[in-house]
This record gives C-alpha cells, sequence and structure tokens, in this order.
C-alpha cells in the first residue's frame, strides 16, 4: 500500500472555461479532481491540494471546494483526516456501486432531504456510494442544473441515478423528458423518487417509488367530510407534479363517495399567497374546508387567510398533505397525511439494487404506506381514546 504523502501534489492549471459553459464551479472542481486521479495525475497515497489552494485554482469559495471533494470522498476515491490532509485512496477501497442523486429541487423542498437520509442509511446502500448533486435555490435554475448534473453523472460512470422530476415550471414536462432520454441513451437505469414525469395517469417505463396519491387525496378530503364539512375545495399551484393530478382524483371521489355534488369544480389551482386569488376562491366557492396538495400550500394558505381576518378551523378548517417538520409547528397545527420519506430512501435503494440484478423484471410502482395525523386545522382531535372528536 502507497505511504501517504505528507505535502500536496502541484497540479496543472484547469482549462479555461468556454464561453456559454454554465457549469456549476464544484462539478468543474470534482470532474478536474476525478479525471486526474482516474489519468494517474494523482496517485495513491497523494495527497491533494489544501481547500484553499483549490479555491483560489478555480476562483472559488472553500465550500465549494469541500462540496466537490466530499463528492469524491462519498465514491471512496479520497479520504480526509483533520490535520494530514485529503490523500487519494487505492481502488479497491472503492468496491461498492456509485448512484447519482437527480434532485433538481434538493434544496426547494422539504422531502428530499429525509428520502436521500434515508437511502444514505439503509442496510442496502453499503457499501455503496452516492452522489449529491446541486441544491438550487430557484426552480429556473433547477431545469438548467438537471441536464448538467445528468451528464456529469454519465461522464462519472454511475451505476444507476435516482430521479426527482422536476415540478413548478412551464417548461417542467420538455425538461423531464430531456433528461429521461439522455440517461436512457446512456443506458443508466433510474430510479423515479416520489413522482412520474409523465402526465397522470401515464406511466413511464421505469420504476417508481413514493406513496398512493389518489388514496392520500381521498382520506385526506373524507376525514373532513366525515367531520360533517360539506362545501370543500381542493387548492394546489400551478404547474405542480402529477402526484397533485392523483390527489385531485382522490378528491373527486371522496366527493362522490359522499354524494356531494359542487355545482362548480371546486379543485382549483394558484398560488396561495396571492390574497385576491385566495379572495375569488372563498367568494366563489364558500369553503367549509380546503385539502392543500401539500404542507408547504397549506402553510402559505394558513398565512393568507389569517391575514384576511379568517378563524382557523372556526371558520375554515384545513388539511394538508406530506406532514413535513414544521406541519406541527404553524399557528395552527396542521391536520396532514404522512408519508414515510426515510422508508421511501430506503425502499428506493432497494428497488435500484433489486433493477441492477434483475433487469427483466416488469416496471413497478413501489408505494410506501401513508397515515392521516389529526391536529387543530381540520377542527378535531384525537381523544384519550385515540377517536376522532369534535372541537
Amino acid at each position: 500500500m502507497a505511504r501517504p504523502r505528507k505535502t500536496a501534489i502541484k497540479l496543472a492549471p484547469p482549462p479555461d472555461q468556454e464561453p456559454g459553459d454554465h457549469t456549476a464551479k464544484h462539478r468543474r472542481v470534482f470532474e478536474y479532481l476525478h479525471a486526474s486521479i482516474q489519468s494517474g495525475a494523482l496517485k495513491v497515497g497523494d495527497r491533494l491540494p489544501s481547500e484553499a489552494e483549490l479555491g483560489k485554482l478555480f476562483d472559488a469559495s472553500r465550500i465549494t471546494v469541500a462540496k466537490a471533494v466530499l463528492d469524491l470522498q462519498r465514491m471512496g476515491l479520497v479520504t480526509r483526516r483533520p490535520g494530514a490532509g485529503t490523500h487519494v485512496l487505492a481502488q479497491h477501497h472503492a468496491a461498492g456501486r456509485t448512484f447519482g442523486l437527480l434532485i433538481p429541487e434538493l434544496g426547494l423542498t422539504e422531502i428530499f432531504e429525509p428520502i436521500c437520509h434515508g437511502m444514505m442509511r439503509s442496510p442496502f446502500a453499503r457499501p455503496d456510494a452516492l452522489l449529491w448533486g446541486n441544491a438550487s435555490t430557484s426552480v429556473r435554475e433547477s431545469a438548467k442544473e438537471a441536464e448538467q448534473m445528468v451528464n456529469s453523472f454519465i461522464v462519472q460512470k454511475v451505476s444507476g441515478v435516482f430521479f426527482a422530476p422536476l415540478e413548478l415550471t412551464g417548461e417542467k414536462d420538455v425538461a423531464n423528458r430531456r433528461v429521461a432520454r439522455i440517461m436512457e441513451r446512456a443506458q443508466i437505469p433510474f430510479v423515479l423518487l416520489d413522482r412520474c414525469y409523465m402526465p397522470f395517469p401515464e406511466r413511464s417505463a421505469h420504476d417508481l417509488v413514493g406513496v398512493d396519491n389518489r388514496r392520500a387525496g381521498y382520506l385526506a378530503t373524507a376525514h373532513l367530510l366525515g367531520l360533517g364539512v360539506r362545501r370543500v375545495a381542493f387548492l394546489g399551484e400551478a404547474n405542480a407534479a402529477n402526484t397533485v393530478d392523483a390527489r385531485i382524483c382522490g378528491f373527486h371521489e371522496a366527493l362522490r363517495t359522499f354524494k356531494i355534488s359542487p355545482e362548480q369544480d371546486p379543485a382549483w389551482r394558484g398560488s396561495p399567497q396571492d390574497e385576491a386569488f385566495v379572495r375569488r376562491l372563498l367568494d366563489t366557492l364558500r369553503p367549509e374546508g380546503i385539502v392543500c396538495a401539500n404542507d408547504l400550500t397549506a402553510a402559505r394558505l394558513m398565512q393568507t387567510l389569517m391575514s384576511l381576518g379568517v378563524r382557523i378551523p372556526e371558520e375554515i378548517r384545513i388539511v394538508g398533505m406530506d406532514d413535513v417538520k414544521y406541519a406541527s409547528l404553524l399557528p395552527v397545527p396542521l391536520t396532514t397525511i404522512h408519508q414515510d420519506c426515510a422508508g421511501i430512501g430506503s425502499v428506493a435503494m432497494a428497488t435500484m439494487l433489486d433493477r441492477l440484478e434483475h433487469p427483466e423484471l416488469p416496471v413497478r410502482d413501489v408505494l410506501v404506506p401513508t397515515r392521516l395525523v389529526v391536529r387543530r386545522s381540520c377542527g378535531a382531535y384525537l381523544g384519550q381514546e385515540g377517536v376522532v372528536a369534535e372541537i
């Protein structure tokens, strides 16, 4: 085994970035170091330049450089020791597979971080490595970076990709299909997280791990109807993922089950932060309860209703979906459908490994169970015997 070097290897300057090349800096740092290791410019035991030196070389912050080095560490290509620096490992230390996490909304949507942690903690994952993509700060950036990430994963020869299709932009369908085609042409297996990229109820030819969104929509709506609510609305953002379409289907099924026949469509799309839009919904439908497509929509709607002087749950009852970590901390604790995000991550890893071992298996939807969590926003509470009761 090569003895670690105490002094860092001097690397040749990276090539200038081509005009029009918008590759994120941490990807440029990663790809340069990765290529240096693969070509032998950085040998086993060699010490990498410090984060400060790499930052100067690439005109990048230390945080950006650290993110690139962390990706190399997750692949098992380098090891980091406090006070000793970062050194190249022998190839046999990277015996497991490497998977890419193509989640353009990782920094924008609450559910994906616990899903990713569920993958990392999965007993199926070891000694496999996960490469995290960029955490974008806007939907527009997410669409652009998704293609950059998938092309980077191809260069790194990942064994598979976990893909959470983009939402909340009018370009989502085109962008998602383009990314899917890139992976299909490269023959990289991918497992869809939470949602399909095809319009509901169409289905792609790839495994999907998530929850039964149609049933979730039904349960949330049936809960309000079971409490005596008769004028109920559904609210979701425009250009949301097709999971919202499935939840709307469940919403309408619950209305039919309870023999509720609204005079006009009670499922609305728009921003819960748009006060004029919310006023129009209230004036048109006069809802006693609102089922929200997710907890973020519910939280924003709650804020708007309270600014309009609407009391929750006395005047309007609200139910969300997902049970994100702040749901119980809202001004009125939110009744919601809980989904086991860590469980989705663990099952997704098992599904990916199963697909690699048995590529001939039929395409599957693997659905993790959900449950209703009752809090004050719906106008009910769980008594000591676990029975839902009116406030």
